[in-house]
């Protein structure tokens, strides 16, 4: 079978190199044309895959190696009979990994305590149910709004509203949409914004269009007591220079690019096809990881453990360099800026992720709290 993938998903070859012949293709450069005569294509989040692209295509079989799907017309999938699969999770621990570098920075900057700070979580799905884990399980308080998830389970869930009065921190991580139960295109619009309590951090690393650009890049300049970390943009990959210059970090959709994440959503796909074929998957992801660089670290038994959390994190993952490399793109033409957006993706660094380090606790002293830290960032004690 004749294969078509974004050339940015890695390991490709070794998923799909014995299923047939594969093309790569820019993921924004994927038309009508480039598909040619393929039978299955492969993509990430820039492809819109639509009607418009595979209607009277040979294309069976589409895979996004990714979490959302937003960029998928699934109905039209349904209509023409072409299977599809997403990789679900794949990237939410690399996501966890940028949202704790970024209250870490921002906790720094401004010279206060996370353990004191309130944490509002939107959206309760792959991510913000694993960010839910990682921040209660350190005895954090946290309140999550998912009001699809509240109508299906009831629990421990809030309103919206009570997110923006009670809450010190806002991690957004919610999918698109634009209808159905809980539309979230804008779901923090200018009327959203103007009610976060004051000294409020938000954090958006789900989808661009979640957040009004216009109305936050307003707020921003009016009330200088906010703070925000932006990795999604309206307009991607042509990011907003001014709203950028007022968010305290600014990357370029970068949040869930760890290696291990990238990795998880070609295996995920991989599967998914085999599945669809009937067939056994043979290949096994666990076989394809590298050995990470860090792979334990020694701490004390009695050491303090917010300098062990900020330690632990940015042994492994810092996103201030992410923040800083994307500032330097943001200049030229938007021709320019768009190249760069997407050149920042394209060539990203390694990058591995927290959950699975282990961490060596010596000394004599006790070390409960720390060790609890520890657990709840997903390390191994040794």
């Amino acid at each position: 079978m004749r294969i078509l993938a974004d050339e940015n998903i890695p390991l490709v070859d070794a998923f799909f190199g014995a299923i047939g012949p594969i093309r790569r293709q820019g993921g924004r450069g994927i038309d009508r044309a480039a598909l040619g005569d393929s039978e299955i294509l492969l993509v990430r989040s820039v492809t819109e895959v639509d009607r418009a692209l595979l209607q009277g295509s040979a294309v069976r079989f589409v895979g996004t190696c990714t979490i959302g799907t937003d960029h998928l017309d699934l109905d039209y999938f349904r209509e023409a009979g072409i299977a599809w699969a997403s990789a679900p999770g794949c990237n939410a621990r690399g996501v966890v990994d940028y949202v704790l570098g970024s209250l870490l920075a921002l906790a720094e900057h401004h010279g206060v305590s996370l353990r004191e700070r309130c944490y509002g979580i939107v959206g309760a799905g792959q991510v913000g149910g694993r960010l839910l884990d990682v921040l209660r399980g350190l005895g954090w308080r946290v309140l999550v709004c998912d009001p699809p998830r509240q109508a299906l389970e009831g629990g421990d869930y809030v309103d919206l509203e009570t997110i923006l009065r009670e809450c010190d921190a806002i991690s957004l991580h919610t999918p698109l949409t634009r209808d159905g139960a809980w539309p979230t295109h804008h779901l923090l619009g200018a009327e959203q914004l103007a009610r976060l309590k004051p000294g409020a951090w938000l954090i958006n690393a789900a989808r661009g269009a979640v957040v009004d650009n216009a109305a936050l890049r307003e707020i921003l300049q009016q009330r200088r007591d906010l703070d925000a970390v932006l990795d999604v943009w309206e307009g991607e990959p042509l990011a907003d220079p001014q709203l950028a210059d007022l968010c305290r970090l600014a990357t370029p959709h970068i949040a869930g690019y760890s290696l291990d994440g990238k990795l998880r959503g070609t295996a995920q796909i991989y599967a998914a096809f085999c599945a669809w074929q009937g067939v056994p998957a043979e290949v096994v992801l666990d076989e394809l990881l590298p050995d990470p660089w860090l792979a334990q670290l020694g701490l004390q038994a009695d050491a303090d453990p917010e300098w062990a959390l900020a330690t632990l994190c940015r042994a492994v993952y810092d996103p201030r360099r992410d923040d800083a490399d994307f500032r330097r793109s943001l200049h030229g033409d938007a021709q320019a800026r768009r190249a760069a957006f997407d050149a920042l993706r394209k060539h990203y660094p390694l990058r591995r992720e927290i959950d699975g380090l282990r961490v060596n606790l010596d000394g004599d002293g006790e070390g409960e709290a720390l060790a609890r830290w520890v657990r709840a960032l997903g390390c191994t004690l040794g």
